[in-house]
C-alpha cells in the first residue's frame, strides 16, 4: 500500500498535511532483504495508477525485482492514512482503504506462482490472509506440500480489526502449522497465554518458531526435523547440530533480550525483525546470530519515522550480533544509529 505519514502529532481528523511513503507487511521484508544484499522478488497487485506507479518504483529501487507484480485495470492500489501516536495506545489511529483493491482481489488465477515459489524462501504473513476469500485460497495453495515448495516463513501479523466479517484465528492458525518458519507475537497468540513455551505447545508442527515478547525480547524453538529442513537449504544452518544426516534433538529454546532503544515509531518493527532473522538464516548463521540480527533490524525501524527503514549494514549488524552478553544488554540504540557517517556514535554505553 501507499502509506501517508502525518506531518505533525495529532488526531487524523486534526493534521493537515501527510508525507506519502511505501507499506505493506511483506514488502517490507522484500525491501529489507534485498537494501542488505539478498536477490528479493516481490509478487503482489497494484493498480493501474499513479500510487500502483509509485510502489513499483519505490520498491524497485531498493534492489527489488518487481517484474512479478501484476497490475489491474479495473481495482485501485491500497492507500493507509496513520497517526504519529502509536500502535496500542489511545492515541494511534490508523484508517485503512483498501476493500477493493488490487492486491484484495489476489488469488491463485492472477498471481505467478512460478515467481513465488522460486526462491529458497516464501515469506507470507497473515496481513494478506484477512483482505479476502481469493487471498486466503492464495495463501492455502502456496502452502500446500509439494516437490517445488520453498521453505515457507509466515508471520502471523494477526490484526482483528482488518477481520471484517470473518474470525481470523483459525486462518491465522491454520497457515502457521502448515509453514516451516513462523513468528508470532504473545500478543497475537490466538488467545494462548502462559508465555513462549505455551505458545509453543499450541503449536508443535513449525520446524522453527520465533515469538516476539515485545520489550523482553524474543525466543526461538527449532525442532529436530526442523533443523533436517533447514540443512537441506542453507549451509550449516543455526550452529552444530544441523546434519541432515543425523536426525538429532530439538534445540533447547533460545531467548535473546531486545535492545534499548530510542523509539521513534514502533510501525514496521516486527518486519524488520522478520526480516532480519532471514537474513541471518540465509547466510547459515547460528540461532542466537539470527535473533540478534532480527533485533538490530527491529532497532532500525524502530528508530525510524517510516514503517520501513534501510537495515545497518552486515559489517555493522556482525560486529554487534558477535558482542558478549553483557555488553549486548548495555547496548542503546537511538535515531540515525545504521548511519555509516555516524558510525562512532551509532551505540551509546552507560
Amino acid at each position: 500500500m501507499v502509506t501517508f505519514l502525518p506531518t505533525r502529532p495529532g488526531r487524523l481528523a486534526d493534521v493537515p498535511s501527510f508525507e506519502r511513503g511505501i507499506g505493506g507487511a511483506e514488502s517490507n521484508v522484500a525491501c529489507a532483504l534485498a537494501a542488505a544484499g539478498h536477490s528479493v522478488r516481490w509478487v503482489s497487485r497494484v493498480g493501474a495508477d499513479g500510487f500502483g506507479d509509485h510502489l513499483v518504483e519505490a520498491i524497485g529501487s531498493y534492489g527489488v525485482d518487481v517484474s512479478s507484480v501484476g497490475r489491474d485495470p479495473a481495482r485501485p492500489t491500497g492507500v493507509y492514512f496513520r497517526t504519529a501516536g502509536e500502535r496500542g495506545t489511545g492515541g494511534h489511529e490508523v484508517a485503512y482503504y483498501r476493500a477493493g483493491s488490487a492486491a484484495s482481489a489476489m488469488s491463485v488465477a492472477n498471481v505467478d506462482l512460478g515467481a513465488a515459489r522460486a526462491g529458497r524462501v516464501l515469506h507470507l504473513t497473515g496481513i494478506t490472509a484477512a483482505l479476502s476469500a481469493g487471498c486466503r485460497g492464495l495463501l492455502r495453495e502456496l502452502l500446500a506440500a509439494g516437490p517445488d515448495r520453498p521453505l515457507v516463513s509466515f508471520d502471523v501479523n494477526h490484526r482483528p480489526e482488518l477481520w471484517r466479517d470473518v474470525d481470523g484465528t483459525d486462518m491465522v492458525l491454520e497457515c502457521a502449522r502448515r509453514a516451516d518458519v513462523v513468528f508470532v507475537g504473545e500478543d497475537e497468540a490466538w488467545g494462548v497465554t502462559g508465555g513462549p513455551e505455551a505458545i509453543r505447545e499450541s503449536l508443535p508442527e513449525p520446524g522453527v518458531l520465533v515469538v516476539k515478547q515485545g520489550a523482553e525480547g524474543a525466543t526461538a524453538f527449532v525442532s529436530a526435523a526442523g533443523r533436517r529442513a533447514l540443512a537441506a537449504r542453507f549451509p550449516a544452518p543455526l550452529g552444530p547440530g544441523a546434519d541432515p544426516e543425523s536426525p538429532g534433538e530439538a534445540s533447547s529454546p533460545a531467548f535473546v533480550p531486545a535492545l534499548d532503544v530510542d523509539v521513534v515509531a514502533t510501525t514496521g518493527a516486527g518486519d524488520g525483525f522478520a526480516a532480519g532473522f532471514l537474513s541471518a538464516l540465509l547466510r547459515g548463521l547460528s540461532l542466537k546470530t539470527c535473533l540478534r540480527t532480527a533485533h538490530l533490524w527491529a532497532a532500525a525501524t524502530l528508530t525510524a519515522p517510516g514503517d520501513l527503514a534501510t537495515p545497518p549494514t552486515r559489517d555493522t549488524t556482525d560486529r554487534l550480533a558477535a558482542v558478549d552478553d553483557d555488553t549486548w544488554e548495555t547496548l542503546r540504540l537511538g535515531p540515525g544509529w545504521t548511519q555509516a557517517d555516524r558510525a562512532p556514535e551509532e551505540v551509546r554505553t552507560p
